[in-house]
């Protein structure tokens, strides 16, 4: 619950003491992960008062942890999920042009291995067999491709799909198994900065009403009378009384509704863990396209250039307690495993690795053994009002990182009929963040540097880096203060300047939130203890941390970044 204000959270903490003062908000919106951010922001326009509330950091749990992709689904067409491939790929295309700065297209690569299979286990699927997935085809997977690009027809933005043989795929992308047939190559899309765009959504909603709040590293200690009372982690407990309550809290749901009053069983969620590998060969064979390919139990893998860096994942294994939540040795190698076997003729060991990640999918309970068949749909069941909880509480079941304004918008409808008020604006053309007035060109954007560089004094090179860093929030950074002030002793793309602005304006309560979520100085690789302290120093000035607050914060970093993210600080 940061006090200090800027970039849409002006004046944070006296938001929250107005809300606290009065006791009365419309929404309460508990868990400030994508679907909850977004339906926050959509709220806000609307007029609604709303109070945004993480037991953690913004975008800390499950929204931290995904495959970086904007995608539609290809995959849910074996399972029938039309709907929801229909869905995804306008929300994927939606996404292009309102979060640009963030989101670009990703042409994505299949490397198939035989003419024919799959045929009559997708029929199976399709009927409703729980059966283990298994090897696709070139015919199943131009059937799939044709039906993927009819539904990504509305708002198109990029190319239809093409297949290949095997000759010229091998020409195209020679570290390939030379044991494939064809491959085909279809466009979906990746998102450079998740977690600074849950932010975005949080800041857009906070400057949409001036009425609304938003806390975190805050947790809900009790719901009594139709009361809620929060404890933040420094500072005094508050209560507000809700007309109504949404549980956004991901995989911790249940946990929650039991603390509402509104006990549930609706969580059944997965675990999916990424590693990021330093391999410079495979970067450049990949040359901007991902792959998307089997491993060999049938389990649908990636791997992609990320910040210069192979990302490759996903597992998916059922899981129970995201609180422990980390990527383990056994994950490990079955990703490292599944690179070799595609690409045999590179070498991918454990100490290529720079950074791995781990989080847990919030899926809907389900009885299958087989994770993968677990709907990725959304739902948003609502437990009503009783005699001992005076507010109806609505739980975001499921859903995905591509959907999110869609569910929000669903959501939000189902509020506002409750409400009985009408909706203002939709979210279908707002831009999002540093998104808005994004240059949609080459030309455009050497306008937009030149503009720059008149108001702020910046160089070219430095304003291009905080434009594909931040869109064009960048001017904000760049008037906070000048860069001559000194970068950071490892991580040179960053200056001190930056850091500061981050630190005042964008609710950092811990050393880690700076480097995990609101950059990407973790993820990049390049983070070194002489950064963190530096970053820790920046940190403690600006919010008045002691010595030892500041070696306790830089002690802590270390311990989730090597522990939890498997890195190696220099």
């Amino acid at each position: 619950m940061s006090p200090t204000g800027g970039a849409g959270a002006e004046n944070a903490a006296g938001r929250l003491a107005a809300m606290a003062g009065t006791g009365e908000v419309d929404v309460v919106i508990l868990g400030a992960g994508i679907n909850g951010a977004g339906l926050f922001r959509d709220l806000c326009a609307q007029g609604v008062s709303c109070l945004i509330v993480d037991k953690a950091d913004f975008g800390s749990g499950t929204s931290a942890a995904p495959s970086r992709l904007i995608h539609g689904g290809l995959k849910y067409l074996e399972t029938g999920e039309f709907g929801l491939v229909a869905q995804s790929t306008l929300e994927r295309n939606l996404l292009l042009q309102n979060a640009p700065h963030y989101v670009s297209p990703l042409p994505t690569v299949i490397p198939i291995f035989s003419w024919s299979k799959g045929m009559l286990a997708a029929l199976q699927t399709l009927f409703g067999s729980t059966s283990a997935p298994r090897s696709r085809g070139a015919i199943l997977i131009k059937i799939g491709l044709m039906i993927y690009d009819f539904y990504g027809s509305r708002n198109q933005v990029m190319p239809r799909h093409r297949m290949v043989g095997r000759r010229q795929a091998l020409s195209e992308m020679p570290a390939l198994n030379p044991s494939i047939v064809a491959t085909g190559t279809y466009y979906d899309a990746k998102i450079s900065h998740p977690e600074r765009l849950v932010l975005e959504l949080i800041l857009d909603g906070l400057q949409a009403d001036a009425a609304s709040a938003s806390t975190n590293y805050t947790a809900l200690v009790n719901s009594a009378n139709g009361v809620l009372t929060f404890q933040p982690e420094s500072g005094g407990a508050f209560s507000v009384r809700p007309k109504l309550v949404v549980n956004a809290a991901g995989p911790w749901i249940d946990d929650v509704n039991a603390l509402l009053g509104a006990p549930s069983k609706m969580i059944g969620g997965t675990k999916g863990s990424h590693i990021l590998l330093k391999h410079d060969d495979l970067v450049r064979s990949l040359a901007g396209r991902m792959l998307y390919f089997e491993a060999d139990d049938g389990r649908i893998c990636l791997v992609y250039d990320y910040l210069g860096l192979a990302l490759v994942g996903s597992t998916d294994i059922k899981a129970d307690n995201p609180d422990e939540v980390r990527c383990e040795p056994d994950e490990v190698e079955y990703l490292l495993e599944s690179v070799r076997t595609l690409l045999p003729g590179m070498a991918f060991e454990r100490d290529q690795i720079v950074y791995a990640y781990s989080g847990i999918r919030p899926l809907p309970a389900s009885e299958t053994s087989v994770p993968g068949l677990i709907s990725r749909d959304h739902s948003a069941p609502v437990a009503e009002p009783d005699r001992d909880r005076p507010f109806a509480v609505i739980s975001l079941v499921g859903g995905k990182w591509t959907t999110f304004r869609g569910f929000a918008e669903e959501v939000a409808n189902a509020i506002l009929d409750r409400l009985q008020r009408s909706r203002k604006v939709t979210t279908q053309s707002m831009p999002i963040g540093g998104g808005k007035d994004f240059p949609a060109n080459a030309a455009a954007r050497t306008d937009w540097l030149a503009r720059a560089r008149s108001q702020t004094g910046s160089e070219e090179r430095r304003l291009d880096q905080l434009l594909s860093r931040y869109g064009t929030r960048a001017l904000e950074i760049a008037r906070h203060g000048p860069d001559g002030d000194g970068h950071l002793p490892d991580s040179g793309g960053y200056s001190k300047s930056e850091i500061d602005y981050i630190v005042r304006s964008e609710f950092v309560e811990h050393l880690a939130d700076i480097v995990l979520r609101r950059s990407t100085l973790a993820i990049g690789g390049t983070l070194t203890c002489r950064d963190l302290q530096e970053i820790a120093v920046i940190a403690g000035r600006a919010l008045g941390w002691s010595s030892g607050r500041i070696a306790q914060e830089v002690e802590a970093a270390v311990v989730e970044l090597e522990g939890r993210n498997l890195m190696r600080l220099d």
